[in-house]
């Protein structure tokens, strides 16, 4: 998760030529967050506080630890974030993206609702 929020300085760097991109760039800057919030909140704590801590330093290797509830570095607590996978995460979400964005229709599948399981019948007078 501290990858993506360190990658996203890059976005700062983006020219947007009308308020339709810039809108698009802020929709990405939030969706980076996204996975250091998750993991906040899968750990009991409060993501928009954990975001903030790690945005005051920007030093690669800090970062938050939900096993410990620590900051620090993570290299040295044995914790990786590899850079490589969130790349081609991001990269394929941003495929999809922008496949639905130039795509007058999409196909997908309808979910499939299951009917609940019957009730088991009564015990035929071998009930208590």
């Amino acid at each position: 998760g501290v990858a993506l929020l360190r990658a996203a300085k890059a976005l700062d760097n983006v020219a947007v030529d009308n308020p339709d991109q810039k809108t698009g760039v802020d929709i990405v800057r939030r969706a980076i967050e996204a996975p250091v919030r998750q993991i906040a909140e899968n750990a009991g704590a409060e993501g928009s506080i954990i975001v903030g801590k790690l945005r005051e330093t920007t030093d690669f290797g800090y970062g938050w630890n939900a096993q410990t509830d620590e900051f620090g570095d993570l290299y040295g607590q044995g914790v990786i974030d590899p850079a490589k996978v969130v790349r081609t995460a991001l990269q394929g979400a941003a495929s999809v993206a922008g496949l639905l964005v130039t795509t007058e229709a999409m196909v997908a599948e309808k979910p499939k609702k299951e009917a609940a399981a019957p009730a088991m019948p009564g015990g035929g007078g071998m009930d208590f």
